[in-house]
């Protein structure tokens, strides 16, 4: 739209849209409106469109996750969780805590450690998605019940797994964000159901899924009205089995600039995920922010001898302070620099959704 164009202008549009069985998806900057359309582009006429009154031009955008792309939101995302901010200029977040929650009494414990390294955001899962049945499978409604009182008792703001649609209203009744595991990735009734409680959203990337697809999946978390999307690389496999490597997945950190040169949405990094390895968390966190990522998410246990599951890839809390330490310093360093991070092309320009 035009910068001079009206309230009405805009409705005039989006009514048209409407009245050709599409949707219309709109993002409001300080200067100028643009207008994006959901569904099958066949069905209306863009010459008809761009005779409208206020409209400045009409635009194909050729990727297929058009609605999350830097074509058409060009200024960085920040996405708020509580009173954390993800993305844009604002320094790495680290998200941290236990892989399930055990009881309140651990989560507290862990959670007030974490807390003192400097954790903004505290995880822990409740309905855990396992290979093997014989595994636990977590607490469910009980362990979002802990997570969330241990979250109110600290002032922490806390997220955990989603792992079916039929749990996602007690999820976003219980926690500040959800996530959707890489397993899930795929699962379209889950995601566009998440959506819908307009709660930020941790999306993970799948085992095996190319850049393309994997913002395809996640432009439908945005397409059901929904910005407020985080973006999370944690590790990859070759489609059918592993490297038989000595790690548990490989971290691509190659997409960590492919993702912010493509979208605006903040890009954060699992290396416990994406390792399977405590010893490898540390440097691999280092190459993450260095990389461009927005923030971390880690796994952390006081008492990995206890812990219920993924004890091998659980940080000690001292360990953590060191990660947030140098993740401000890297960050410091590259804010400074006289040479721009490669893949933002955003000039600086951060707006909160």
């Amino acid at each position: 739209m035009k910068p001079t164009a009206t309230k009405k202008d805009v409705q005039q549009v989006i009514r048209l849209i409407k009245a050709a069985g599409l949707r219309a998806d709109v993002s409001s900057g300080r200067f100028q409106t643009v207008i994006g359309i959901v569904g099958d582009e066949k069905k209306i006429n863009f010459d008809q469109i761009k005779s409208l009154t206020g409209v400045y031009d009409v635009n194909r955008i050729q990727v297929p996750y058009r609605l999350m792309s830097r074509s058409y939101i060009s200024h960085d995302i920040v996405v708020k969780v509580g009173d954390v901010s993800i993305g844009g200029n604002e320094e790495p977040v680290i998200i941290a805590g236990p892989c399930s929650i055990e009881s309140y009494e651990q989560m507290f414990r862990i959670a007030k450690k974490v807390k003192e390294a400097g954790c903004h955001i505290l995880r822990g899962g409740a309905y855990k998605p396992r290979t093997s049945v014989h595994s636990f499978q977590g607490l469910g409604l009980d362990g979002l019940k802990h997570l969330h009182n241990v979250g109110k008792d600290l002032g922490i703001p806390t997220v955990s797994e989603v792992r079916s649609e039929f749990d996602v209203e007690m999820v976003a009744k219980y926690c500040d964000m959800l996530q959707i595991g890489a397993r899930n990735m795929y699962n379209q009734d889950l995601i566009e159901a998440a959506a819908k409680q307009g709660k930020p959203i941790l999306f993970k990337r799948g085992f095996s899924a190319q850049i393309d697809e994997y913002l395809s999946f996640a432009e439908r978390i945005v397409a059901n009205g929904n910005k407020k999307l985080v973006l999370c690389e944690r590790g990859i496999m070759p489609l059918g089995g592993s490297f038989k490597s000595q790690t548990r997945f490989t971290l691509d950190l190659n997409a960590i600039p492919v993702l912010r040169k493509e979208t605006p949405f903040p890009v954060i990094v699992d290396p416990s995920h994406g390792t399977g390895r405590k010893d490898l968390i540390i440097p691999m966190s280092r190459s993450s922010i260095a990389a461009g990522a927005h923030g971390l998410m880690i796994e952390v246990h006081d008492r990995p001898q206890e812990a219920l599951s993924d004890a091998n890839q659980a940080l000690a809390p001292e360990d953590l302070t060191k990660i947030i330490m140098i993740s401000k310093l890297i960050h410091q360093t590259i804010a400074q620099s006289e040479v721009p991070f490669s893949g933002d092309i955003s000039n600086g320009a951060s707006h909160d959704h």
